[in-house]
């Protein structure tokens, strides 16, 4: 699919009622989920303030592809791969937020790191680590950003120093079509949410105060995210302005998967089997997580737990100011 025929399928009347069988389903899914593809790549690459199209267009295509899940079956889903969820943030991203926490120019970082970011371990150690950061997750019904719907997340703020803790902690669940109070929430075994959780709850999709406040917080304050490509991928479809604000360099990520990837000496030494990077191995690691317990899977939990181990591990490399 080229981008005028992307952009033909984007801007066509969409007639859900004559998708009545798997096969037109299935059709209207995977031409809807290249279109995405397609778009978005376009938009990205054209000059800022240049974009052929209002990237309002790609999250308006995504809400109608969740439609069509909704109608296939969103747990028929589970096995077919999607194309549009980032694996990681881009070198330029990792970059960045590196300068961020150690308060340098990404010019700076990038002379150590290299331009694909190969030796970035390298650059963590030329400069401490500090700052506020924002902590954030989410939960999901689906891996894939353009496949279903944000239902939790939980957000808070912690001071890069050896003694704080994660504070200002803030928790919220979002609605889901009533299809769902039959069916059972997607990835229930994943997060717990049921739907006692999610009913009478306002989509994210449409609650616009509580999209106005994440995206007026994320300008201000560099965004911690364990796999930090994932909630970027979902915000991007779902958060209105959140795409426009990371083109102009208002919103700076940080992967803590990709920190923990890079400065914890263990992950290498471990078996790629036991999922070293992941949050629950890292924080039983630095004793943030006890043998016993398990990651909870739940937005504002998770944050509490990723900020810790976080800050347990740059402790742990001399990183912090003061430590």
């Amino acid at each position: 699919m080229n981008l005028t025929e992307a952009l033909e399928h984007a801007n066509a009347l969409y007639l859900p009622g004559l998708l009545f069988d798997d096969s037109a389903l299935t059709d209207s899914r995977v031409r809807n989920e290249e279109a995405i593809k397609v778009l978005s790549e376009a938009w990205w690459q054209a000059p800022k303030g240049d974009e052929p199209f209002s990237f309002d267009l790609v999250r308006q295509l995504a809400a109608r592809n969740c439609e069509v899940c909704d109608l296939f079956g969103a747990d028929r889903l589970r096995d077919v791969s999607g194309s549009n969820l980032a694996r990681s943030l881009s070198p330029h991203d990792l970059i960045q937020g590196v300068a961020r926490l150690q308060g340098r120019k990404p010019q700076t970082v990038a002379k150590t790191a290299g331009p694909m970011a190969d030796d970035l371990n390298i650059a963590f150690t030329e400069a401490p680590v500090h700052g506020t950061v924002i902590g954030f997750d989410i939960e999901t019904t689906s891996k894939d950003p353009d496949r279903g719907y944000i239902i939790n997340l939980g957000i808070a703020l912690m001071d890069l120093s050896p003694t704080d803790e994660p504070h200002d902690g803030h928790a919220a669940y979002f609605g889901l079509p009533a299809m769902y109070e039959e069916k059972g929430v997607p990835l229930t075994e994943i997060h717990r949410i049921t739907w006692a959780d999610v009913a009478g709850k306002t989509p994210f999709t449409q609650d616009e105060r509580t999209g106005k406040a994440l995206l007026k917080v994320f300008k201000k304050l560099p965004v911690m995210a364990h796999n930090a490509a994932f909630e970027d991928s979902w915000l991007m479809l779902h958060l209105d302005g959140y795409a426009e604000a990371r083109k102009t360099g208002k919103i700076t990520l940080i992967d803590t998967r990709d920190i923990c990837r890079r400065i914890d000496p263990d992950v290498r030494s471990l078996p790629h089997e036991s999922r070293p990077a992941s949050l629950e191995q890292w924080a039983r690691r630095r004793g943030t997580l006890a043998a016993g317990e398990a990651e909870r899977h739940l937005g504002l939990d998770d944050v509490f737990l990723m900020l810790r181990t976080v800050r347990a591990e740059f402790a742990e490399r001399n990183m912090l100011v003061g430590a």
